[in-house]
């Protein structure tokens, strides 16, 4: 019998951008925070040939990066605290939720 034609063969699903974001908090471990070009940079490599330049996922990364922390499955820090997911600007790093944390308004942080 012949091989399945290439279109049909089962492949390898890749990880989504939402995955790569949790696995690499996970893997930073708790307490410490990862750069969103971290996240650009590994998305982009699992997709070699397909859109390996990393500077086009940085968008997507923030738009993934805010559901996840709807979700609470992450946290976006600003300035060291956790930011409220729907209302940050600036230089931001993911983390995974300390304990006892909660999202503020920038305006919280702020003096």
């Amino acid at each position: 019998m012949s091989e399945l034609p290439e279109k049909t063969k089962k492949t390898e699903k890749k990880p989504g951008l939402e995955d790569v974001i949790v696995a690499l908090c996970t893997e930073r471990g708790e307490g410490k925070t990862i750069c969103p070009t971290d996240a650009a940079k590994a998305f982009a490599e699992r997709r070699p040939g397909e859109a390996a330049d990393w500077h086009q996922w940085i968008g997507h990364v923030r738009r993934a990066a805010v559901g996840l922390a709807r979700t609470g499955q992450i946290t976006i820090y600003r300035k060291g605290k956790p930011a409220d997911p729907d209302d940050f600007r600036g230089v931001y790093r993911l983390g995974l939720p300390r304990a006892g944390e909660t999202p503020q308004s920038e305006s919280e942080t702020e003096d």
